[in-house]
């Protein structure tokens, strides 16, 4: 028996020890790059939730009773051997979880009952039970397409989604002014995107109407109108009484006193007693000659 030197067992146990570890490492590394997980929905209605890029899959039960029903409306006097209904439901339910879209990487999103209906349709094609011909095969497949397509729609929520954090904006200092970030462009918000920080452009009051001083109709305040110190609009035409009242009646009464009304100066368009006779004779004459008229008329 030929003797390998202690050096060469020791080089083909290194080598043998590099493969094993070679091989090791390629499969854990390719393990690390498998697909995201699948989240399965128990329907295909309301809303799902996953990390994000995780696969989104409906079981094949939760669209049993709508391929049923497309496929029952289907069947008529030429068909009713060949499509049945109650086979499509079975097969459909047999298939595995169908695949029907991912949860994209944002807070939420959905899936639509379109890509559904797509996805059962498909799984459906080479199924037996959709009719001898293909016409028929096909109508069948569109009526099953259309009415997952209007029951069904997946909202998909991302649970491991954060929102990117706004920068915070740092107060001024002492003896700083903070610079305006009002937006120079035509549009009153400019270029600021949700969730950024900024001042809002000042308020223009240019289209107010407004009076100015001395305008008809203005109203002027009192302390304006009436000076303090100053005195009232007529306060110089009453008599004003001081001291003790000559009856006794105290100093806390003032400006007591009589008034009457005096009869005012005839005005210039009264009418006088010459017109009044003289409008009263020509009334008489004017009916004399009205008289005299009507008779020669009527002889």
């Amino acid at each position: 028996m030929r003797k390998i030197p202690t050096w060469k067992r020791t080089r083909r146990a290194l080598t043998v020890t590099t493969l094993a570890a070679l091989v090791t490492g390629g499969t854990f590394l390719g393990t690390g790059t498998a697909s995201a997980a699948t989240t399965l929905a128990n329907t295909c209605t309301g809303s799902v939730s996953g990390g994000m890029g995780d696969t989104v899959a409906v079981p094949g039960s939760s669209v049993k009773e709508m391929v049923r029903q497309a496929a029952q409306e289907q069947v008529n006097l030429f068909n009713f051997l060949t499509v049945q209904p109650n086979r499509l439901a079975d097969a459909i339910t047999a298939k595995p979880p169908l695949t029907v879209g991912k949860i994209p990487s944002s807070a939420g999103g959905n899936i639509g009952g379109d890509l559904i209906g797509a996805v059962v349709a498909d799984n459906l094609r080479d199924a037996p039970g959709l009719g001898l011909l293909p016409d028929t095969q096909q109508h069948v497949l569109s009526a099953i397409r259309n009415e997952v397509t209007s029951s069904c729609g997946l909202t998909t929520l991302a649970n491991n989604y954060e929102a990117p954090s706004s920068p915070s904006s740092s107060s001024p200092t002492s003896g700083e002014t903070p610079s305006s970030t009002a937006p120079t462009s035509g549009s009153p918000l400019g270029n600021y995107q949700p969730g950024t920080t900024g001042t809002a452009p000042p308020r223009d009051y240019s289209g107010i109407p407004m009076a100015s001083p001395g305008t008809p109709g203005t109203a002027i305040a009192p302390g304006i109108r009436y000076p303090a110190g100053g005195a009232l609009p007529g306060s110089g035409t009453l008599p004003q009484v001081s001291g003790p009242d000559p009856q006794g009646a105290g100093p806390d009464i003032r400006n007591a006193g009589n008034a009457e009304a005096l009869a005012s100066r005839g005005s210039t368009t009264d009418v006088q007693l010459p017109m009044l006779l003289a409008v009263i004779v020509l009334a008489g004459v004017t009916a004399g000659l009205v008289r005299t008229w009507v008779l020669r008329r009527a002889a």
